[in-house]
């Protein structure tokens, strides 16, 4: 659905050229939901902005659907972003006009639907975000959660094939932003939109990303399925974010692990696999001694998984690690 071929970007700034996209190459499939993410300044929001050339690349190509979007001339372009629905982290709601209002702003703008038809596309899509009863309120009148939901609403008015999200969820609460992340997976499988995030929480793309493009400096430095970026992280940038998903202090748990007896390992179960009572056969089975130095039962997206940090001491440890790695856990020896 969305290609970028070699693109860049660069801002002149009293006379110097500023990189905040370096040359980047990357495919975002059909129905998917991709996030991106990186720290404030890494050239997430630039990328995304690229895509419905709110900003304008500096060089390469950018296809969408298999269009051009670099060759567009003005009235091309306002036919592609009338396929691409935008969502933003301060809502950017018209405070002067009610809920019904602003979702009805891109289908008046696009001036091809009567009024009757406007107002039941506005039900249905109030409808779907469940706002129907606020139809006639005012943005001030609504919580964060629910200004949110407007904003949604509004970006899906002219169907779009992609939905841009803006650090969406930025500026709302745990379970609100939990709740605009589930409304946005039902959106995307009912509808089969595809969807590209960017975020600085890792959460956000453990919870609904199908692959995620990790970005530092301008550069995409690590991308792929979000399970495997995500419990097997090769770069630092990404290491850093996953830890801090963790609430983890690397050097603090290096130092907590140091006069630890034994051998270090980091388990990694997905699937059911991640409920089995291996651990306890391994011990009886091979004599093995085991702690649980830290751990994490979870969920990415819909598949279960686990991470356990344990010491073993004690009995045969090769065959505990074959007893382990026969049982498709991967095992990452860290002493």
């Amino acid at each position: 659905m969305i290609q970028f071929d070699n693109v860049h970007k660069a801002y002149r700034v009293d006379g110097r050229e500023i990189p905040a996209l370096h040359p980047t190459s990357l495919q975002i499939g059909a129905g998917e939901i991709f996030g991106l993410i990186g720290h404030s300044g890494a050239g997430k929001s630039t990328l995304l902005r690229l895509i419905n050339r709110l900003e304008e690349p500096s060089g390469g190509r950018i296809l969408i659907d298999g269009d051009d979007a670099t060759a567009l001339d003005a009235a091309g372009l306002r036919r592609l972003r009338q396929r691409i629905g935008m969502i933003f982290q301060h809502f950017n709601l018209l405070a002067s006009k009610t809920v019904a209002d602003n979702v009805a702003l891109p289908l008046k703008l696009a001036g091809e639907l009567p009024r009757a038809a406007i107002d039941a596309r506005v039900s249905e899509l109030l409808a779907r975000v469940g706002l129907g009863e606020h139809a006639h309120k005012y943005p001030a009148q609504l919580s964060g959660g629910q200004k949110q939901r407007v904003g949604i609403a509004r970006a899906l008015a002219l169907e779009p094939k992609i939905l841009l999200c803006d650090e969406a969820t930025s500026a709302l609460d745990p379970q609100t932003t939990a709740q605009v992340l589930q409304l946005l997976a039902e959106i995307n499988r009912e509808l089969k939109l595809t969807i590209v995030l960017i975020t600085h929480e890792m959460d956000v793309i453990r919870r609904v990303c199908d692959r995620v493009a990790v970005m530092d400096g301008g550069t995409v430095v690590e991308q792929g399925a979000v399970a495997d970026v995500f419990l097997h992280p090769q770069h630092p940038t990404t290491q850093r974010f996953v830890l801090e998903d963790e609430h983890v202090d690397a050097d603090a748990r290096q130092d907590d692990f140091a006069h630890v007896p034994g051998r270090i390992l980091r388990l990694t179960f997905r699937g059911e696999a991640t409920y089995a009572p291996l651990l306890g056969q391994v011990a009886r089975d091979t004599g093995v001694d085991y702690s649980i130095l830290a751990g994490r039962i979870d969920r990415i997206r819909d598949t279960p998984y686990g991470q356990l940090t344990l010491a073993l001491t004690g009995g045969d440890l090769d065959a505990a690690l074959a007893r382990l790695n026969a049982a498709d856990v991967h095992v990452e020896m860290l002493r």
